[in-house]
C-alpha cells in the first residue's frame, strides 16, 4: 500500500480546529501550550498571526507544527512555536514526518521574509549520569513531577518540613479557592501584575489572560490565596490529555512571611491530582537557583528544554540558556531598565506593559 504524504501550510483560522486539537489530545508529546487556545489567544490578544504546518498521509492528519508570525514594529520578524510559553515544537507520528514539518516552517519563513524561526521542544530527564552536573550553571531546565493516585499519597510523600511549610500558611490564616466566576482572572491580574511591577518586568495585558480563559474554558484553572478578602497570591494552571503545567504565579511580597506560594501550589497540586492529572509541569528554572530549588521541594525533576533557532535557514541549536541573550544590549541595561520600571506608578505599568511585552516573545 502506497503512502502519500501531503504537507500543508495554513493560516490557523482557516485550519480545522476540531481535527488539530484531536490529533494534539491523543499525541503522547502534547502540551496544554500545543492546544488551538494558545493560537486563539495570541490573535486575538495581540494581533500576531498564527499558522499551522500540517503532513496527512492519505487524507489523514499525521504531524502538526504551531506557529506564531511576531514582528515588532521596531527590529526583524521572528516565527516562533510557541511564543510566551517554554514549549511548542512539532507533534508528529515518525521522525522524518517531523523533518516534514521543520523544512515547510522554513519555506513558510523564507515566503514571508522572516529571518528568525524559533522551536522550543521539551527532552529527556536529566540526571547524573546524563551529566546534568557538567552543564552550565545558566542552564535553563523544565521542571516536571510525577503525580500518585490522589492528594492524601501526595503530601504524605513530601517531607516534613515542606508539609510543616503548608500548614503554615494555612495556621496565618490565609486561605485558597479556585475560582471560576467572571472575577477569577481579574483577581489574579490584580496580584500578578503588581509583582510583575516589583520585578521591573512587562506585564501581559488583561485582556491577554481574560482570551485565554475564554479560548480554554474549564482547561483553565484560577487560584486565588486570599487573607481576609485581599488577594494575596494567584496563578493560572492549563490542563491538557493527563498533564498540568503552571506558566504564571505571583504574591504579593509583603505579605511572603505568611507562605501563601506555599498554599497556592499546593491547592492547585492537589486539586489536579484527585482529578486524575499524572504529570505536573512546573515550568522552566536556571538549574541550582532559587526557583529550581523550590520546585524540586514538590518533587520536580529537571527535564531538557531544547531551544532551537533556524537563521535564515541554518541551525543554531542548544539547551535553553540565558547565554543566548546575555551578549544583547538589552541585557547589560536590563538592571537600569529593571530599577526605572519599578518606579512606573502601576495603572502606567499596566498600560504601558503590555505593549511592549507583546513582543518579547518569552
Amino acid at each position: 500500500m502506497n503512502v502519500e504524504l501531503q504537507a500543508r501550510t495554513s493560516r490557523f483560522n482557516v485550519f480545522p480546529v476540531s481535527e488539530y486539537d484531536q490529533y494534539v489530545v491523543g499525541h503522547p508529546q502534547a502540551t496544554p501550550y500545543h492546544h488551538s487556545a494558545w493560537l486563539q489567544a495570541t490573535e486575538s490578544a495581540y494581533g500576531h498571526t498564527a499558522w499551522l504546518v500540517s503532513v496527512h498521509s492519505n487524507g489523514s492528519l499525521c504531524g502538526v507544527l504551531p506557529l506564531v508570525e511576531v514582528r515588532p514594529p521596531v527590529g526583524s520578524a521572528s516565527l516562533v512555536s510557541l511564543p510566551f510559553c517554554d514549549l511548542g515544537g512539532a507533534l508528529a507520528d515518525n521522525v522524518d514526518i517531523v523533518e516534514r514539518l521543520l523544512a515547510e516552517a522554513k519555506a513558510l519563513a523564507k515566503t514571508n521574509r522572516i529571518k528568525t524561526l524559533e522551536i522550543r521542544a521539551g527532552g529527556v530527564a536529566l540526571d547524573a549520569e546524563q551529566g546534568i552536573d557538567d552543564l552550565a550553571g545558566n542552564t535553563k531546565v523544565r521542571m516536571l513531577c510525577d503525580l500518585p493516585e490522589s492528594s492524601e499519597i501526595l503530601f504524605k510523600s513530601y517531607k516534613p518540613k515542606l508539609r510543616s511549610q503548608i500548614r503554615k500558611a494555612e495556621k496565618n490564616g490565609l486561605r485558597a479557592e479556585l475560582r471560576e466566576g467572571a472575577d477569577a482572572i481579574d483577581l489574579f491580574y490584580d496580584v500578578f501584575s503588581q509583582n510583575m511591577r516589583r520585578l521591573g518586568s512587562p506585564v501581559h495585558s488583561l485582556e491577554w489572560f481574560k482570551d485565554l480563559k475564554a479560548a480554554y474554558g474549564d482547561s483553565l484553572l484560577t487560584g486565588v490565596v486570599f487573607q481576609g478578602d485581599k488577594p494575596v497570591g494567584a496563578g493560572i494552571v492549563l490542563l491538557g490529555g493527563k498533564q498540568a503545567c503552571i506558566p504564571w504565579a505571583s504574591t504579593l511580597e509583603e505579605f511572603n512571611r505568611l507562605a501563601p506560594n506555599m498554599l497556592l501550589y499546593w491547592t492547585f497540586l492537589s486539586h489536579v491530582c484527585d482529578l486524575g492529572y499524572t504529570c505536573f509541569d512546573f515550568g522552566r528554572s536556571t538549574l541550582g537557583e532559587g526557583t529550581y530549588r523550590f520546585k524540586k521541594q514538590w518533587g520536580a525533576q529537571p527535564y531538557e528544554l531544547i531551544w532551537t533557532d533556524y537563521l535564515d535557514g541554518v541551525k543554531n541549536t542548544a539547551r535553553a540558556e540565558t547565554s543566548r541573550v546575555s551578549t544583547s544590549n538589552v541585557s547589560r541595561l536590563r538592571p537600569l531598565i529593571e530599577n526605572i520600571w519599578r518606579r512606573l506608578p502601576l495603572p502606567m505599568a499596566n498600560w504601558l506593559g503590555p505593549k511592549l511585552r507583546r513582543y518579547i516573545t518569552l
